[in-house]
Parts: C-alpha cells; structure tokens; sequence
C-alpha cells in the first residue's frame, strides 16, 4: 500500500484508517481496531540488539558502574564506557600489551558512544575521572617551583640570546669579522632551558594536531574526552584539506608509532613514545554528516575501525530523580585503585617518551585469544557475518588484548601475566562491540526511508513493551521517540503501516499510533 505522504501527515492519517475501516470494518475515527491484525510483513532490519554485558566486567569496576548508573540513570554502556576510558588513560602510559611474537602495542582504547545530546555523558565522565583530574591538579602544584625556575631561566637566556644577536648585527652593520660571535649563538643555543614536562592528560575539544602537540612537548600520556564529537569531528582539523592528514594522525597515535608534524609557519616536532585514550559521544546525525564529508576516508583510513563503538538506546523520560547515595562504596574502591595507577611513576626516558613495560598472556590466555581472532577471521570471508564490517573487525582481537591488560592491571596490578578470566571477559566485551558496530554500520547501509522506519519499528517495540502498551500518542512518539523530524516521522509510519506492523488511529485531533500485537507477544 502506498501512501501521498507530501499531501500531509492528516491525510495519510485519513487514508489509513479508511483502508482498515473497509478492510477490517472498524469504524473511521473510533481509534481503537477491532478483530483480528493480520501478520505483520517483515521489516529489513539491522541485526538485534544485545545487552551490555556488564557481566564481563571485573567486579572491581562493575559494582562501580552500577553503583553509578543507579543513580545517572544514563544508558549502561555509556557509564561502562566512562569508566572503562579512564582506566585506559590511567594505565596506558604504564603498560603495552604483547599479544604474540612481534605484536606488542599500546593498551590505549577508543571509544565512540551514538547517543544524543543530554543523555549524561559529561556527569558519568566526571563520577570516573576524579582522581584524574586531582592528579593534574596536584601535579600542577607540585611543578610551579620548577616552572617558575624555567620561566627565570629562560628569560635569562633569551637576553643573552638577544645580547649576541646585537652584537652579530652591529658587527655586521660596521662590516667586521662576526664569526666569533656566530659561534657563540650556536653555542648559546645548546644552553636553551627545556620546559619541565607538567602531566597534563585530558583534552576536552583539542584538534587532532593540537593534540599530538601537547603530547610532544607537554606529556606522552594523554586522552581526549568530550559529550560533543561534533566539535572534534566537525573542527577545522577534519576539514576536507587536512582530514586526510588528521586521521591518520590518530591513527599512528592508536597503533603507538611515531610520527612527525610538519609546520609551514611554525617549527615541526615529532611525537614519539605517546599514548592516547578517545571517549567520544556524538549524534548520529553528526557521525552521518562526517561520513557524508569525508567520503570513504573515515573508514577506508582505519579511523572508525579502531573505535569500541556503542549505540544504546537512550533514557531520557526514564529517569525519575533519585537522590545522591550518602556513601559510595564501590566507586570509592575504584578511585582507589586508579589512584595507585597514577601515582606509580611514569616511565619516561630523558627524551621525553614513554617506555612502558610489556605485558604478556599466560598460555591459557593466549590460547583464548588465538580462538577468538580465528572466530572472528573466520566471519570476514564473502558471505560470512562480519563481511560488511571487516575493517572494525580486524582490529576486534587486538582491543580484545587491550581490555584484558587493562582488566589484569586494575585487579591485580603490574607484576602478573594476563589471565585466561581476564582475556575471557575482555573477548566477551570486544564481541558485544563488534557486534554493535554491525548493527551500526548495517543500518546506515539501508536506503533513509527504510533505516528510518527499522529505527521507529524498533524503538515503539521497545516502549511498548517496557511501558506494557500497545499504543502511543503521534505527539508523544515525536517528542521522545527517535525520529524528531515531521516528514521523515510521516514516511516511517507509512512504510510500517504498509507492512501491517502499525495502525494509524484518529479520534478528533488525537492521532495515535497502534503496534501490532504479535511484535509485542514476541510471536512474529
């Protein structure tokens, strides 16, 4: 059944009651059907959600998610996420992982939650970072002797440095000799006081090149935190002359090589021995706009590849308020122990670049990694489950091996090799993200009016079902449902309503959207 919809979500309202009315003898305007639903028809949708797997976490860190979500109420695997990245930027500049003979790498993790704005992502990154930011405070503190030593030094310096410049111009002026004084400047400049490396580990909205400058000059260890991805997607540094060069960028950074950053008007540095963590939540509207931007280079460069990607659904209007727990237990305990992470001394050469120690699995661990990376290799093939998403998936076993070494260190500390229970849980968890990247990336594979209606289809079957419903308020699905957009509201309902797994009632003004019930029992 195809529908006018240009001609107006009233008409389209009109039209499909009347069809129901004749075909099912309900009566146009009474709103509610009587009789029988036919079968509904089915919907090419994105493969099932599954939930966050809060079991695969160690119990040091999912009592604190809980503890945490009890009260943010955000979605889970947006807390997870929180507090899974600052483990990662704790612990990235003291451990890389070797996950067999000649694949050793960092343990920093990136992270990419789909999410609109509002669902909480700043308050669940503050409720996980506050030792994290009490480091940089203290550690700032603890530096302003030092620092104030350099800036003297270095203003001492500089009036030397412009005392013999005067004097190499005067020299010159007059038209005598000015080698002796040429030397001294070359000799001068080996005295140049160097900066005291100030720990410095959260960026909020940095460009990818200002990043990778504050990782050179100010400390190797850094993460890039941010409820807005769109200011980082979206900034000046993504833009179609220097996208290229900026994700690949972060590229290297993820993978640990060093690189160097050519400057046209200011001094080039290299990056060497840095570690970066990424915790990002974007819209999905934004992450579209930056697909459709970049082209294929977003994921033909590896860039998303290299992201634990999540895409829960929201909370918002679920979240009655709930007040401040007196005592926090399990979150006390996990400051704790990032505290400790912290707060064991960096290993920084006199260069200025991490060395950190090498992690290895045990043999059972080893052996648990093995088959996972063969499972998911298996699945790339033409025709196998991972196909569409294989370019996420040849990074899966080597986040895999990333989590589990952060599992390892956050229970059990430095000294131990990683456990076959640490790599099971990590597997697990780097499955669920594989997973969600399929899901992800397979419905923005679909043409827009039928991604929309999946979209819809899937969250009015979840509302429904978490309300004990069978119909909503065409106002209501507006305002709260996934679609905000009139129009594209109005092609979703159509193209459900075409399939039989929704009926679009009129009573007066009041439109009301029904969902056929063999959805909700489960039974199609």
């Amino acid at each position: 059944m195809s529908l006018p919809v240009a001609e107006g979500f009233d008409v389209l309202a009109s039209l499909v009651a009347q069809q129901v009315a004749a075909s099912r003898g309900v009566a146009s305007g009474v709103g509610i059907p009587t009789g029988h639903w036919p079968a509904p028809e089915p919907l090419r949708t994105k493969p099932t959600a599954e939930p966050y797997p809060i079991d695969a976490l160690p119990d040091s860190i999912r009592l604190a998610v809980q503890e945490v979500e009890g009260f943010v109420k955000a979605p889970l695997a947006l807390v997870a996420g929180s507090a899974l990245a600052s483990i990662s930027l704790a612990a990235q500049a003291h451990i890389d992982v070797e996950r067999a003979d000649k694949l050793c790498g960092p343990t920093g993790l990136f992270f990419l939650t789909v999410a609109d704005s509002g669902e909480r992502k700043t308050s669940c990154d503050s409720f996980f970072s506050q030792p994290i930011s009490a480091f940089e405070a203290a550690k700032r503190i603890d530096m302003q002797p030092v620092l104030n030593t350099y800036r003297s030094s270095l203003e001492a310096w500089e009036s030397k440095r412009a005392g013999v410049k005067e004097r190499i111009k005067n020299l010159a002026k007059n038209q005598k000799p000015t080698g002796d004084m040429e030397l001294a400047l070359l000799e001068l400049e080996k005295t140049k006081p160097q900066a005291p490396r100030i720990p410095r580990l959260t960026y909020a909205d940095a460009t990818p090149e200002a990043l990778a400058y504050g990782l050179a000059h100010h400390w190797p260890s850094g993460g890039v935190m941010s409820s807005e991805a769109g200011v980082v997607l979206g900034s000046h540094g993504m833009g179609k002359d220097s996208v290229m060069r900026n994700l690949g960028l972060l590229n290297q950074l993820w993978d640990g090589k060093a690189l160097t950053v050519d400057r046209r008007s200011t001094e080039s540095f290299t990056v060497a021995g840095a570690r970066l963590t990424i915790g990002l939540q974007v819209q999905e509207p934004t992450l579209t706009e930056f697909f459709s931007r970049t082209g294929a280079l977003s994921r033909g460069t590896g860039f998303l590849a290299r992201f634990l990607l999540a895409w829960p659904p929201s909370t918002q209007g679920q979240r009655p308020f709930t007040q401040a727990p007196t005592h926090w237990p399990y979150l006390t305990r996990f400051h704790d122990r990032l505290r400790a992470i912290l707060e064991s001394t960096a290993p920084v050469n006199e260069r200025g670049e991490l060395t950190p120690r090498i992690m290895r699995l045990s043999a059972q661990a080893h052996a648990a990694w093995v088959d996972f990376h063969n499972a998911v290799e298996a699945e790339l093939a033409s025709g196998g489950e991972l196909y569409d998403v294989r370019d996420v998936a040849s990074k899966s076993a080597d986040n895999a091996a990333r989590l589990a070494a952060l599992f390892q260190v956050f229970d059990q500390g430095f000294g131990e090799a990683i456990s076959l229970e640490a790599m099971e849980r990590a597997t697990t968890l780097a499955a669920w993200h594989l997973s969600e990247s399929r899901r992800f990336f397979g419905e923005l594979a679909l043409p827009a009016e039928l991604a929309d209606a999946t979209r819809l289809d899937c969250w009015l079957i979840d509302y429904c079902q978490s309300k004990a419903v069978d119909a909503i308020n065409k106002n209501q699905l507006r305002q709260y449902g996934p679609l905000r957009d009139g129009s594209r509201l109005d092609h979703a309902i159509q193209e459900l309503a075409a399939l039989e797994r929704v009926l679009l009632t009129r009573d007066g003004k009041r439109l009301t959207v029904h969902i056929n019930p063999a959805l909700l029992s489960g039974t199609s």
